[in-house]
């Protein structure tokens, strides 16, 4: 039997689980919210162009309204000035949509402080328990936060000193990017960095370390509960927009059972 054929296999008895980390995307998909004088994208909408009426008998379509950085999506390098001469998304190769996965699990941190970052240290702790940090793979990091993504103003939860999410260090995000093998870096909030990272050096770490190596992000992921702490396969399946600096993504994950 072929590898694939034993994949397909192992998918139709369960001993290959598919999960999906995708948020469902609506109206109410929670948006990112920049203040003036930056410019915000439009939220999800759909535009009815017929439903089997005399706009067309026989079939339902929509048009769609929507920005790149929309519900779960895919960040490519030329999103952030630091990647500017990097890959849009269209020009992702193919074989960098599919990678190993681990999961680093801060959620309990992040329910005692909504503003908890991860720093170099926590990482090494969890490779000590779990082992190193995949080649070419995919860094998810669980905050829990995905719990709040039914209500925009719980999951941005913002105040008037600005927005309240957990995230990751500059320090951290610094040496991730630049000093391990990852691939790119997922995670459950908004965006890729914490709340407060606009106060960062850099501003919004994340964003300027691993756009900057060329390096990708995923974010509004959910389900990483249902993950392994290592041992998943993540796919993600952004749209090939030619020039584009990101798009919605249907992000899938498998695991053995």
């Amino acid at each position: 039997m072929s590898v694939l054929a034993q994949l397909l296999a192992a998918v139709a008895d369960g001993s290959v689980e598919i999960v999906d980390l995708t948020a469902p995307l609506s109206e109410r998909t929670p948006i990112l919210r920049l203040p003036e004088p930056f410019a915000n994208t439009v939220p999800f909408r759909l535009k009815e162009i017929s439903r089997y009426d005399d706009r067309g008998p026989a079939w339902y379509w929509n048009d769609i309204e929507t920005g790149e950085h929309v519900g779960t999506h895919f960040d490519a390098p030329v999103h952030w000035a630091t990647g500017r001469d990097g890959e849009d998304v269209a020009q992702v190769p193919p074989g960098r949509l599919v990678a190993p996965a681990v999961v680093l699990d801060a959620s309990g941190r992040a329910a005692a402080d909504p503003d908890f970052l991860l720093e170099i240290d926590h990482v090494r702790d969890w490779e000590r328990a779990h082992g190193p940090l995949p080649d070419g793979g995919w860094l998810l990091y669980r905050t829990g936060w995905d719990a709040r993504a039914a209500d925009q103003d719980a999951f941005l939860n913002a105040d008037e000193n600005g927005p309240h999410t957990p995230g990751i260090s500059a320090e951290c995000a610094r040496w991730l990017a630049e000093e391990t093998p990852l691939l790119g870096l997922g995670v459950e909030t908004v965006g890729t960095d914490a709340g407060a990272a606009h106060g960062f050096d850099p501003p919004f770490p994340c964003h300027s370390y691993f756009l900057g190596a060329g390096k990708y992000g995923l974010t509004q992921l959910r389900n990483l509960d249902r993950l392994p702490a290592r041992g998943a396969v993540l796919l993600a399946s952004p749209l090939p927009i030619v020039g584009g600096s990101g798009s919605p993504a249907r992000v899938l994950a498998l695991i053995e059972r």
